[in-house]
């Protein structure tokens, strides 16, 4: 195995390109370390020690940094090691290790952030965020079950109300226009039709 290229990245790290293929990221003192050259050979000693040692012992400590300091879903930190050139079964090797630790938990991100965002945000919002972080339809809806089961949700209708509250709608008065202009309006934001038409013909109900 030759190396064929050594490049700057970022960070005091160099892309190591092998026999004409990019292989991994080093620190430029793991480099000065290992001798490594551009055209000279790498032994295959060197190669598994790098391979199986030091970048997935790397990558798990990257891993367990990043969700000390922010909650990611299993889509969110395969992305962030995959930014740092990570090879991909390092990548999850890492990711598979931090879930069997229960640090990275898609199905305790999804109960949290629905019981965080139920008193702002529609059902239907809420999923169609979660399923953008790569959380499971499945995931997400046994999420809410076990929130609608504890009784830690506000009613749909509730949060329709609080929202006309803040638009001042008054049923009495508001014209079709206005009213099919709040439909859609809600609608977008994710709550189901029956219950937009419901709130609007009785806002006090």
């Amino acid at each position: 195995m030759i190396v064929t290229a050594i490049e700057e990245f970022k960070k005091a790290r160099k892309k190591i390109d092998i026999d004409g293929e990019f292989a991994f990221v080093l620190y430029s003192s793991e480099i000065r370390k290992l001798h490594l050259k551009v055209d000279e050979e790498i032994s295959e000693e060197e190669y598994l020690m790098i391979t199986t040692e030091l970048l997935p012992k790397r990558a798990k400590l990257r891993a367990m940094n990043l969700l000390q300091s922010k909650t990611y879903t299993t889509k969110q930190l395969t992305e962030k090691l995959r930014e740092a050139l990570y090879p991909e079964e390092i990548v999850q090797e890492a990711i598979s290790y931090v879930t069997s630790y229960h640090y990275l938990d898609d199905h305790r991100y999804a109960r949290e952030y629905i019981l965080y965002r139920s008193e702002a945000k529609s059902r239907g919002r809420i999923k169609q965020d979660l399923m953008q972080k790569g959380i499971s339809k499945e995931v997400i809806e046994q999420a809410y079950e076990e929130a609608l089961e504890e009784d830690h949700l506000p009613e749909e209708i509730a949060l329709i109300k609080k929202e006309l509250k803040k638009k001042h709608y008054d049923a009495a008065t508001a014209t079709y226009e206005e009213k099919q202009k709040l439909a859609a309006s809600l609608f977008r934001k994710g709550f189901s039709t029956d219950k937009i038409f419901q709130a609007l013909d009785d806002p006090d109900r």
